[in-house]
């Protein structure tokens, strides 16, 4: 999180609840079956469990799920369960209480750690822990983190650190390759992925009831497999997370124009690859991005 937070913007820049559902469901439409809320933070948006709801109604979405930093999920989760989301990835970088208010600039682990208990008592599942792996900050957390799975069905995913925004002018110092996952549990035994576009390498250790994940865009990208697209809150169809180029969604829609068209014709210029390897650093902040 930055220091000085994040500049907000003005109810006019924001998609209305009513606006993000239309556009879902145009966009369910052409064949998006799979939908995740992200943020920022989700549970931060008035009217979240209304917009799950609208969503969830649409015969076209097989699957809706959200990444959430955790901290209002005790709130949350039974509404957002009977709201119709089936599951929820929870962005957790460190266990330790200290490190982790200082990371967040303020957070409170152990509303995190009682929000995942809610939402395992709420029926969200599988629930995903997404972890950034930083040198010198969490790296000697990984055992740790790995032995969550072992009691719980809980799949830990270690993601590697990517040069976006707050993080981009010290990423490369603290970056660490998800190898050092393997090196510190030999024991773990790679999974047939269940599904084929997931990011996620899974692994598993003997007895775990538990997965391990190894999400690579460094070291071993996986733009080939990728088929997501993301829209902003502001209302712009990102491509790929790892570009700048994006395309307004919210005006044209706004004006009544057929955004089908425009989004169709635009997802022809996916790119094949994203290029962080050669030095490319997205402007856009992840605590604005999200998940």
């Amino acid at each position: 999180m930055p220091k000085e937070g994040v500049s907000k913007l003005s109810h006019e820049k924001i998609m209305s609840i009513e606006e993000m559902a239309q556009i879902s469901r145009i966009l369910a439409g052409i064949g998006i079956d799979k939908i995740r809320i992200t943020g920022g933070e989700p549970l931060v948006k008035k009217g979240i469990t209304r917009l799950i709801s609208e969503i969830a109604q649409n015969a076209n979405v097989k699957d809706i799920a959200m990444t959430t930093n955790g901290i209002l999920l005790r709130k949350y989760a039974k509404k957002l369960r009977e709201a119709g989301l089936k599951r929820v990835n929870i962005s957790l970088d460190t266990l330790d209480a200290r490190k982790y208010s200082q990371i967040t600039r303020g957070g409170d682990l152990l509303q995190v750690l009682d929000g995942i208990e809610q939402a395992k008592r709420a029926g969200l599942s599988p629930i995903k822990i997404n972890t950034v792996l930083i040198g010198g900050f969490n790296d000697d957390e990984i055992e740790d983190f790995v032995r969550m799975t072992m009691e719980e069905e809980i799949d830990v995913r270690f993601i590697e650190l990517m040069p976006i925004g707050q993080a981009a002018g010290w990423s490369s110092k603290n970056f660490i390759s998800n190898r050092a996952v393997l090196e510190k549990f030999p024991g773990l035994k790679k999974c047939n992925p269940s599904d084929k576009s997931s990011p996620a390498e899974y692994y598993r250790l003997e007895g775990a009831k538990g997965k391990v994940g190894l999400i690579n865009p460094i070291s071993c990208k996986f733009c080939d497999d990728c088929n997501r697209i993301r829209l902003t809150s502001d209302g712009k169809l990102k491509l790929c997370l790892h570009s700048d180029y994006e395309i307004d969604i919210i005006n044209p829609f706004r004006r009544g124009e057929d955004i089908k068209e425009i989004v169709v014709n635009e997802l022809s210029k996916k790119p094949k690859s994203h290029h962080l390897e050669d030095g490319d650093i997205i402007k856009r902040n992840m605590v604005q991005i999200g998940g």
